[in-house]
């Protein structure tokens, strides 16, 4: 899977030999994944991984599975330059902790709604219990005993 833009006998080498200041070979592992016009891509899983150890994992992947892996290089680099200590999991732990205030407030929320809607039930049921509020063929003269009068 080699990338389009690069050609045969290019002067212009990948983004990881670049910065590593080596010619690129024609099967340079690295090319298809770093091209030259994203250099940022390459700098950081170097500064993170190191080039030895990316070339090794990315030589014991198949080649189908090579995309994958440096996307997932790619996002863990970033994350740890973001945040040296935690990486990756600094983010996924602040999005559980997200993930567990929001869980939080929609339960009250719909606690909130449940509360309200039987108010809301117990209210109009005793409206239309009350004497006062029945149809005018169930209402009853104030003075008589039997309501049929």
């Amino acid at each position: 899977m080699k990338d389009s833009s690069r050609k045969q006998g290019s002067a212009s080498p990948c983004a990881a030999c670049k910065l590593l200041r080596r010619r690129c070979a024609h099967d340079c592992v690295f090319a298809p994944y770093f091209p030259a016009d994203e250099p940022q891509k390459f700098a950081s899983v170097h500064k993170v991984f190191g080039a030895s150890n990316v070339n090794k994992m990315l030589q014991e992947l198949a080649e189908h599975q090579r995309g994958d892996a440096v996307s997932s290089m790619v996002y863990e680099a970033n994350a740890r330059v973001r945040d040296p200590v935690y990486g990756c999991v600094g983010a996924i732990s602040s999005l559980q902790q997200q993930i567990d205030v929001l869980q939080t407030q929609l339960a009250v929320a719909q606690a909130e709604v449940v509360h309200m809607r039987m108010r809301q039930f117990s209210s109009s049921s005793s409206i239309t219990n009350s004497p006062d509020q029945a149809s005018p063929s169930q209402s009853h003269h104030p003075n008589s005993f039997f309501p049929w009068t």
